[in-house]
C-alpha cells in the first residue's frame, strides 16, 4: 500500500520558463503584477527571469529591471547560462541561481553550442564561487527523459550528470522531461533510482504536457518520492530549442489534483486562478487549462 505526502512544494515557473518563448512582448510591469498576484496565492518559490543574451531570448531583457523591482518574498531563482549571466544576476542582487545542462550533446549544442562535458567543465568553477558565496544553487537537467535529436535517453546518463552536480554541492536538482515525452511508468523508474542514488540533494520534477500526461507523470513521481514540482501557472511555456514541446504542467491542474488527494501546498487556487487572468491578455495563445476554464465559469 502506497501513502501520499502530506505537503508538496511548488516552484513556480511561469514567468521565466513559462513567458521565454512568448513572442508577444510581455511588459515588465505586466511581468511584475503576474508575479505578486503570484506571491499572494502563496507561492514561496519561483523562477522570476532569466539573464540570457536578448538577442537569442529577447523576452528576457528586463532581467535586471525584474530583480529590482520584485517583490522580495520567499526564493526568487533566476535563471543564468554561464558565468557572464551569473554575473550579471548577482550584480542585480539575485541570491538564488539556476544552471542548466543537457543531459544529450546534440540538446545542448542546439542549445548553447557546447557539449554536456563542455558545459559542466565550464560550470563547475562557477558553481564553486556561488557556493563559496552562500548562493542557492539550483541545476537544471533538461532532456532527462528524452531528447527531441536523440530519441529515448538512457537513465544511467541522467543519473551520472545529477551525481555530478551532487557532488559538486549543488543544493537542488530540477531533473526535466523537456519535451513531454515521458510516461508514468519511467517518470516513477527515474525518480526512485534518483532518490534512492541521491537522498541528499533536494529532487525536484519538472514535466511538460505535450502528450497531457504531466499530472499522471507527476504522480508517478509523487509515489516515487519527489516533494517538489516545477509547474506554469495557465500551462504557460516551451522550450525555443526544444521542437514540438508544449508548456509545463498548469500550476492551477497541479494544485487542484494534490488538495483533492488532501496533499496540502499552502496555495490559494482562487487566488492563482486570479494570477493566470492577470496574464492571460498579454500572451498570444488562448488558456485552457481545466481549472481556468472553470474559474472563468464561475466569473461570468
Amino acid at each position: 500500500m502506497f501513502s501520499l505526502p502530506n505537503n508538496v512544494t511548488i516552484i513556480e515557473v511561469g514567468p521565466r520558463d513559462g513567458l521565454q518563448n512568448e513572442k508577444k512582448e510581455v511588459s515588465t510591469k505586466n511581468k511584475l503584477a503576474f508575479i505578486h498576484a503570484l506571491q499572494a496565492a502563496g507561492i514561496e518559490e519561483m523562477e522570476i527571469t532569466s539573464f540570457v543574451s536578448p538577442k537569442w531570448v529577447p523576452q528576457m531583457a528586463d532581467a535586471n529591471e525584474i530583480v529590482k523591482e520584485v517583490h522580495k518574498q520567499g526564493r526568487q531563482i533566476v535563471l543564468t547560462p554561464n558565468s557572464k549571466g551569473v554575473e550579471r544576476a548577482l550584480s542585480a542582487g539575485a541570491n538564488s541561481v539556476a544552471v542548466f545542462v543537457g543531459v544529450s550533446n546534440s540538446f545542448n549544442l542546439k542549445n548553447i553550442n557546447k557539449t554536456t562535458t563542455q558545459s559542466m567543465q565550464d560550470l563547475k568553477p562557477v558553481i564553486a564561487e556561488l557556493k563559496q558565496q552562500g548562493i542557492f544553487v539550483r541545476a537544471c537537467i533538461s532532456t532527462a527523459f528524452y531528447c527531441p535529436y536523440e530519441g529515448k535517453i538512457d537513465s544511467k546518463d541522467t543519473l551520472a550528470l545529477c551525481k555530478e552536480f551532487a557532488n559538486w554541492g549543488v543544493d537542488e536538482l530540477s531533473v526535466a522531461d523537456t519535451i513531454g515525452m515521458a510516461n508514468p511508468q519511467e517518470s516513477y523508474e527515474l525518480f526512485s533510482l534518483l532518490n534512492r542514488e541521491i537522498p541528499q540533494v533536494l529532487m525536484n520534477a519538472h514535466f511538460h504536457d505535450t502528450r497531457k500526461m504531466g499530472l499522471a507523470n507527476i504522480y508517478a513521481a509523487l509515489l516515487a518520492g519527489v516533494t517538489r514540482f516545477d509547474t506554469s501557472a495557465g500551462g504557460l511555456g516551451g522550450c525555443p530549442f526544444a521542437p514540438g514541446a508544449t508548456g509545463n504542467v498548469a500550476t492551477e491542474d497541479v494544485v487542484n489534483m494534490l488538495h483533492n488527494m488532501r496533499v496540502n501546498t499552502g496555495i490559494d487556487l482562487n487566488k492563482l486562478c486570479e494570477a493566470v487572468s492577470i496574464i492571460a491578455p498579454h500572451v498570444s495563445r488562448p488558456i485552457d487549462t481545466g481549472m481556468f476554464r472553470l474559474y472563468e465559469l464561475n466569473q461570468a
